[in-house]
């Protein structure tokens, strides 16, 4: 069976534009990588957890912010290596340069037997729509639609 997580998109309007919270993914293997490496903040549920409540503690633990509000369903997606991702959307405003992430261990460089500890995300940023599309991983990029689109009928 697949792996399965639950994340959330934040949003907000700046200047008369959308604009979107994606984060970097931390450690070794992304470093160097830009253009289709950014992800929504997002992680695999505890036992018998809830999607949203998975969400929000995914989002939490990955920005070190809480978000508050409802959650508006974008569907899920699934990425090249199979994983399904569940996406919720969430109006906020948070300084993406005060993230504060948990952090994984990895084994660095690799059969070295030195073990590392990385942070999830290494950093977060806002970027208005078009930026969003070139940044996020190809996989997540209907996110951005949706989110688009549904915002467009609230008006």
């Amino acid at each position: 069976m697949a792996a399965e997580s639950f994340g959330i998109l934040m949003h907000k309007r700046a200047g008369g534009r959308l604009l979107v919270l994606l984060a970097h993914p931390g450690g070794p293997f992304w470093r160097r990588k830009d253009l289709g490496a950014w992800s929504i903040p997002k992680g695999e549920p505890e036992p018998g957890e809830a999607p949203e409540a998975t969400a929000r503690r995914e989002f939490t633990e990955e920005t070190g912010t809480a978000p508050e509000g409802p959650l508006l369903p974008l569907g899920q997606v699934r990425q090249r290596g199979g994983k399904a991702v569940t996406a919720f959307a969430v109006a906020g405003d948070l300084d993406a340069s005060r993230i504060r992430c948990i952090e994984f261990e990895l084994e660095w460089p690799p059969r070295s037997g030195r073990i590392q500890s990385f942070p999830e995300i290494d950093r977060a940023e806002w970027f208005d729509l078009p930026a969003a599309r070139e940044k996020i991983l190809e996989a997540q990029r209907p996110l951005l639609d949706r989110l688009e689109a549904i915002l467009a009928a609230e008006g």
